[in-house]
């Protein structure tokens, strides 16, 4: 399976191929800056999914331009506008899913499917539907004594033994703990873990458990908006983050503390050469010393 990505921003890119990979772990990506890649990727290649990160320099003319040359692409919108005339106005070019980002991971991963099969996702309100109740519809009231509705959880496609060895994995249990808790070898543990890896697009077991459990991983950050988003480090400006390394200091030996930074003074040369006689003021003093 074959994806086209078109997107200005490479960290945002990668985000979605790491989105991607859920659906197909051995998929391709083509990558594209601006519509004039797009159109190169391609004639070159043809994808079975466009998936287009919405930017602020993107227009509805532009996509219309290219369905025109293109009538057959799937093409999916990651976008933050979902007003009901921005929807309308992608649909009507021949766009078959619009997708919010602020939308869950696992649901944006059912859209792209669904786009894939052939339908079309439209966000729950976009259009501003509201269509009249039945004449025999009855509205349950809501009793304050009945208990929550309980929360389904969406399903990851895994057989009962992939879901009791990926409880396992949560509770910090190593293979060969699984394998004996389960009464199973533990190559097999390994064969399912490889297998559950590859349905979950996971790189290793962290990254498993966190898709399991539908929370949001690191990688998929970059898919938030860009109001949500930490503030990038700004050229010439101060931050956590430094644009450009210090020039390291050089490392000097820290001085005894009987010692001192002035230079020292040079060996003196004696006054009289070797083997010479001493003077006579000095020959005199030992004698004086002797004869006391």
């Amino acid at each position: 399976m074959r994806f086209s990505i078109l997107n200005s921003d490479a960290e945002r890119r990668d985000g979605l191929k790491a989105l991607l990979r859920q659906i197909d772990r051995l998929a391709r990506f083509n990558e594209a800056q601006d519509w004039r890649q797009v159109e190169r990727t391609l004639k070159r290649q043809w994808p079975d999914l466009l998936v287009i990160d919405w930017q602020d320099w993107m227009s509805v003319a532009d996509t219309r331009r290219l369905l025109s040359h293109y009538p057959g692409l799937r093409i999916a919108v990651l976008t933050d506008q979902v007003s009901p005339a921005c929807v309308r106005d992608l649909m009507d070019e021949g766009v078959l899913g619009v997708v919010p980002r602020e939308t869950d991971p696992c649901l944006i991963v059912r859209a792209f499917e669904m786009v894939l099969l052939g339908g079309h996702y439209v966000p729950a309100g976009a259009l501003a539907l509201n269509p009249p109740l039945p004449p025999d519809a009855v509205i349950r009231p809501f009793d304050d004594k009945s208990p929550p509705p309980r929360r389904v959880r969406l399903s990851s496609g895994l057989s009962p033994r992939q879901e009791q060895i990926m409880r396992c994995v949560h509770m910090g249990s190593t293979n060969k703990m699984i394998a004996r808790t389960l009464g199973i070898s533990e190559g097999t543990v390994k064969i399912h873990l490889t297998s559950i890896f590859q349905q979950l697009g996971a790189p290793n077991r962290a990254a498993a458990v966190a898709l399991y459990n539908g929370w949001l991983s690191a990688h998929l950050q970059v898919l938030r908006n860009d109001g949500e988003s930490p503030a990038r480090p700004v050229m010439g400006q101060t931050g956590v983050v430094p644009l450009r390394r210090r020039t390291p200091r050089r490392f000097q030996y820290p001085l005894p503390t009987n010692d001192t930074a002035d230079t020292q003074p040079m060996a003196a040369e004696p006054s009289t050469p070797f083997g010479d006689p001493p003077p006579a003021d000095s020959a005199s003093e030992p004698a004086t010393e002797g004869s006391a």
